[in-house]
């Protein structure tokens, strides 16, 4: 037996304590310009929603189990479970969707926003790099931390095997780096993305590539520190 659907309709609405007049209105959100007067016709039975129409109100509705519903068999995998039970079913299934974990990820939301790139080659011997304007505002994922400030494009072998010449690596303004982390400094005018050595109560700048030798800094030279790389694009990929 296939149930009126008008009826079912009508019934669906009236749970959800939508007028005819809502109804029409959360249609009209979905690109479906209806007026409540059709409403009335469906649910009358003096016509039917069309596919697109109906697919939509099942939506709005809240009906996962179509055929179920507009049936009277209740099948798939509500079948079995009362009027409360299924209730309970839909009531967790939104709870799901509301989790971050278990929405499919073409579905998620991600955050896109702009932050400065910089250039090492270019602002090298200029000492004003972070208050230049030589940057190209560049958007940035979720693959980019949110404490992420600036970025910059890598120039050169010496932190390689782990940093590439080209590669972007996106960094958190700080003032002071811990022993080990690597962050982008200022020495002597020029630009660096180096290891922070603070071994021996020394300060140096050490290469990942043995092939450098570290940059010893003493007390009184020019030294500034920009920040910590948090996130790195690897441009060979």
């Amino acid at each position: 037996m296939i149930y009126d659907i008008g009826n079912v309709l009508c019934r669906l609405r009236t749970e959800k304590k939508i007028s005819q007049r809502e109804l029409a209105a959360l249609l009209c959100e979905k690109g479906i310009e209806v007026t409540n007067q059709a409403v009335s016709k469906w649910e009358n039975g003096t016509t039917q929603p069309s596919a697109v129409q109906f697919i939509a109100l099942c939506d709005i509705l809240g009906v996962y189990d179509v055929v179920g519903e507009f049936s009277g068999k209740k099948g798939g995998l509500l079948k079995g479970l009362n009027c409360s039970g299924r209730e309970m079913a839909k009531e967790y299934i939104n709870l799901l969707k509301l989790s971050d974990k278990y929405i499919e990820a073409e579905e998620k939301i991600i955050p896109i926003r702009k932050l400065p790139l910089y250039h090492i080659s270019a602002s090298a011997g200029t000492g004003q790099f972070l208050d230049s304007s030589n940057y190209e505002l560049t958007e940035v994922g979720a693959d980019v931390p949110d404490n992420a400030n600036f970025g910059v494009r890598l120039a050169g072998d010496s932190m390689e095997p782990v940093y590439h010449n080209g590669d972007i690596v996106w960094v958190m303004q700080e003032q002071a780096l811990n022993h080990g982390e690597v962050g982008i400094f200022l020495y002597d005018g020029d630009v660096y993305c180096k290891e922070l050595d603070l071994s021996d109560g020394k300060v140096k700048l050490k290469s990942l590539n043995r092939n450098y030798d570290p940059i010893l800094i003493k007390d009184d030279d020019s030294f500034r520190v920009f920040g910590k790389v948090v996130s790195r694009w690897n441009t060979e990929i």
